[in-house]
């Protein structure tokens, strides 16, 4: 089958076809989604070699213990822990893989093999294209797993890409004083739309708020976002990057301010919000290329100020 791997950088090659092992279900991929974490990836992070993808939708073929799931459109939460039944444990198995990113092969490729416990049905209301968004819209819904946001506080984003795009989406839902700071106008125009109130970087002044959401992607967004940080206020950590963050932690101390890393999240609500419409997705997908041209999927999903790029499998959607 054909797949977009990395090693040193990426290719697109046949591999070996992918098996089904016992309790897992063989997947066509119908359409993945590069994350900047792909792209980190492919800059070092997590010194990963294989196949690059954790964000897809695709459709089940094979599943002995479940045959029920074949035919099915699915997703995947990306941690796999085998014998964890639990997502939040798994999420923290001392021995997990993760698809893509450790261990494990990604989806970026014609086929892939998940653990029948790691899979949910995407309802019919919610096509494949915009079932890729699952993943990121339950990492968004993170927050509130940890947090309790209040309708009386005054919450800001901090990066108007792809994740600070849903996550204000979410965040909206709770009622909070919310405010997207970014630094591409079109995509503060995006989040308008939504009924976001954005401010260009450049712009912000001195006011600090209540809890702060790091969705830059660069090092240098969380000094950005430690400083909109109130005393005894908290900072939300979303962001993931190859090279380390160079700040100084004295604000931290003297602010006492809370840090929450915040990563993957619940997949069911995620489903329901996309099934809903309460979270639109189309307008940040900005490219779809088929997986024959992976390599050039990449480079654009690369280019500064980029929204979501997404992958089509074109042997299994033809």
């Amino acid at each position: 089958m054909l797949a977009l791997v990395f090693d040193k950088k990426p290719e697109l090659v046949e591999i070996e076809d992918s098996k089904a092992a016992e309790g897992e279900a063989l997947i066509a991929v119908e359409a993945a989604g590069i994350c900047r974490t792909d792209i980190e990836i492919t800059q070092g992070y997590m010194e990963f070699r294989g196949v690059l993808g954790h964000e897809f939708a695709g459709s089940v073929l094979e599943c002995g213990s479940v045959p029920d799931l074949v035919g099915k459109r699915v997703v995947g939460e990306i941690n796999i822990a085998p014998g964890v039944t639990d997502d939040l444990a798994r999420r923290h198995a001392p021995d997990r893989s993760v698809i893509g990113i450790w261990k494990r092969d990604g989806c970026f490729a014609e086929r892939i093999s998940m653990p029948v416990e790691n899979l949910h049905v995407a309802p019919s209301e919610v096509d494949a294209k915009s079932a890729v968004f699952v993943e990121p819209v339950a990492a968004s819904l993170e927050i509130l797993e940890q947090l309790h946001v209040r309708p009386v506080d005054r919450v800001v984003v901090v990066g108007d890409g792809k994740l600070g795009l849903l996550v204000v989406q979410v965040l909206r839902l709770t009622g909070c004083e919310l405010l997207l700071v970014g630094k591409h106008e079109s995509k503060l125009k995006i989040a308008r739309s939504f009924g976001v109130e954005t401010e260009l970087l450049e712009d912000v002044g001195k006011e600090r708020f209540d809890i702060v959401v790091d969705c830059s992607g660069r090092p240098e967004g969380l000094q950005t976002s430690l400083s909109l940080t109130r005393p005894r206020g908290t900072l939300v950590l979303k962001s993931t990057t190859a090279i380390p963050p160079d700040f100084d932690p004295s604000q931290i101390v003297v602010d006492e301010i809370t840090i929450v890393g915040s990563c993957c999240g619940p997949f069911p609500p995620a489903i329901r919000l996309l099934a809903d419409n309460l979270v639109g997705v189309e307008p940040l997908i900005e490219a779809i290329y088929p997986l024959s041209k992976g390599i050039e999927a990449l480079e654009h999903a690369a280019r500064p100020g980029a929204l979501k790029v997404l992958l089509e499998m074109d042997r299994n959607t033809s």
